[in-house]
């Protein structure tokens, strides 16, 4: 059983409230899935564009409220229906993992549908960002195979589970943190491999947990932890969740911006998996990078508008400094930072995987 959070304001239940509120003005009714971005705009919030990517991680989400008795304002499976009807804006196994993970997650009759529209024993060749071996697009892989593993549909999985698990482990550096992609595989991963963003780590920590606890694997267990002991030995003196990391030398070599989804979704939802394989116990780090989102940050602002339903998006500096920053980070191990603004915009994957982290039953001392 997880440990009691203890965070003063805002309280998960505040916090999960405010998701399920915030979710409902991103809800593209004509189209039947969930916007891009919502922006505060002069003449008020504005819903821009839709995305699948972000439809799948926002019921995912709604799908762990659901299972900790919420009420959905959303019917999921006509959603999922849609998207498993019109399926070609699937092109990267990233996608393809997610969307196996939400069929699983959603009922054996979507699991059934999948398997009949899409072959998995190629994807790893089939697609360009599995051979250009992304991290985190081959970590949404791994959970989609876990998850689906766990139903016992099909007992095929295990060998392209495991090969997709070596594949996220070469991008793993020696001081337990990741690379954006292979290192040697292309031009490109001669900079990029070695360094990676935030998402690098939590989706490999997350994907990682998930496949150590249904197959038995310890070393993945222990990589996930030597990650998760890695990013939280350099979280900010704020609770700050940084934004880019160097595999080789496990330093931080960009620092801004610090988004408001790390803080409330992808950290807790990551290393609370982590939590339920290991028994490590992470929750001052959960607790901090609460707290930040809530005021205790750069700016002394709250980032959570109730009024809106959000959490907005980030603090950042201006574009060029942001670039400047991360080209002194190479070579710099002081953090570097002058102006920082508020990015007034949410994404619905954010109040998601906010929700997939805490749309459990509440301890009661979060209740009080």
């Amino acid at each position: 059983m997880q440990n009691a959070i203890t965070v003063p304001e805002p309280r998960i239940s505040d916090l999960v409230g405010l998701a399920i509120k915030g979710l409902d003005s991103m809800y593209d009714s004509a189209q039947g899935l969930f916007c891009y971005r919502l922006q505060r705009t002069s003449s008020g919030m504005k819903r821009e564009g839709i995305s699948h990517r972000y439809t799948i991680m926002t019921l995912l989400g709604l799908l762990r409220a659901e299972s900790a008795g919420l009420p959905s304002p959303f019917d999921i499976e006509p959603t999922v229906d849609r998207l498993l009807g019109e399926t070609a804006w699937i092109d990267n196994i990233g996608d393809l993992g997610l969307l196996l993970w939400l069929c699983a997650a959603t009922s054996q009759k979507h699991l059934h549908r999948f398997y009949a529209t899409f072959d998995l024993s190629n994807a790893l060749e089939r697609f360009p960002d599995a051979r250009r071996r992304l991290t985190m697009e081959l970590s949404w892989f791994l959970t989609g195979l876990a998850h689906a593993s766990k139903t016992g549909q099909r007992d095929d999985l295990k060998p392209i589970a495991h090969e997709t698990y070596r594949l996220v482990r070469a991008n793993q550096g020696g001081h337990g943190l990741f690379g954006h992609m292979a290192k040697w595989h292309s031009a490109a991963g001669v900079v990029r491999g070695r360094v990676g963003s935030f998402a690098d780590q939590v989706y490999p920590i997350f994907a990682t947990a998930h496949f150590s606890q249904i197959f038995g694997h310890g070393e993945a267990r222990d990589n996930a932890l030597r990650c998760a002991t890695a990013i939280c030995g350099l979280q900010g003196s704020m609770g700050q969740w940084w934004w880019h990391y160097d595999s080789v030398t496990g330093r931080v070599v960009e620092h801004y911006p610090v988004y408001s989804v790390h803080q409330h979704g992808m950290a807790p939802m990551a290393l609370l998996a982590l939590e339920e394989t290991c028994g490590a116990d992470f929750h001052a780090h959960i607790d901090n990078g609460l707290r930040w989102i809530s005021g205790a940050n750069e700016l002394n602002q709250d980032l959570v508008d109730t009024h809106a339903g959000v959490a907005w998006r980030c603090l950042q500096p201006p574009k060029s400094a942001a670039y400047a920053a991360s080209i002194r980070g190479l070579i710099s191990k002081r953090p570097t930072r002058g102006r920082l603004d508020i990015l007034y915009e949410c994404r619905p994957y954010e109040l998601g995987w906010l929700l997939y982290a805490f749309a459990q039953p509440i301890p009661r001392a979060v209740q009080a």
